[in-house]
């Protein structure tokens, strides 16, 4: 597969993956912003990315962001449907103890391409009977 980048700003960095084995692609602010601890900010990416139908790309927190800095994707993962030709933002949130700066050429976020599968919606008056049942939200201990 060949995935196609638009790039909408002159600061803008094609995403690329750290290593041969990565399943996320880094991607990167084309902002220089401040986030203040408990706020969110949209950054904006310069990216509008040509998917392919049957397609979607997540964007998901790096880990790095998250365990030294308290900085997350709030919406995770955020979805990019395949007929969206707009700019990839990346809605992050400062959960940390200080306000967290944006710099141009920062990685923000990984954006990782996954098939979609759209099964054919029925309506059904019964369903199967498991041994959970209606058990969720800590059911089985913690």
């Amino acid at each position: 597969m060949t995935l196609s980048f638009k790039r909408v700003h002159s600061d803008t960095v094609l995403p690329a993956y750290a290593h041969p084995s990565d399943a996320g692609m880094d991607i990167r602010s084309v902002d220089d912003l401040v986030i203040p601890v408990g706020k969110r900010a949209l950054v904006k990416t310069g990216l509008v990315i040509n998917l392919p139908l049957g397609y979607e790309a997540q964007v998901r927190p790096r880990s790095g962001l998250a365990l030294k800095q308290g900085v997350t994707v709030l919406n995770t993962p955020g979805t990019i449907d395949a007929g969206y030709r707009g700019e990839i933002g990346v809605i992050l949130i400062n959960l940390g103890e200080a306000d967290f700066e944006v710099k141009k050429g920062d990685r923000i976020a990984q954006l990782v391409v996954a098939p979609v599968t759209q099964p054919t919606i029925v309506e059904t008056i019964e369903v199967d009977v498991t041994d959970r049942g209606a058990g969720g939200f800590g059911s089985t201990g913690v």
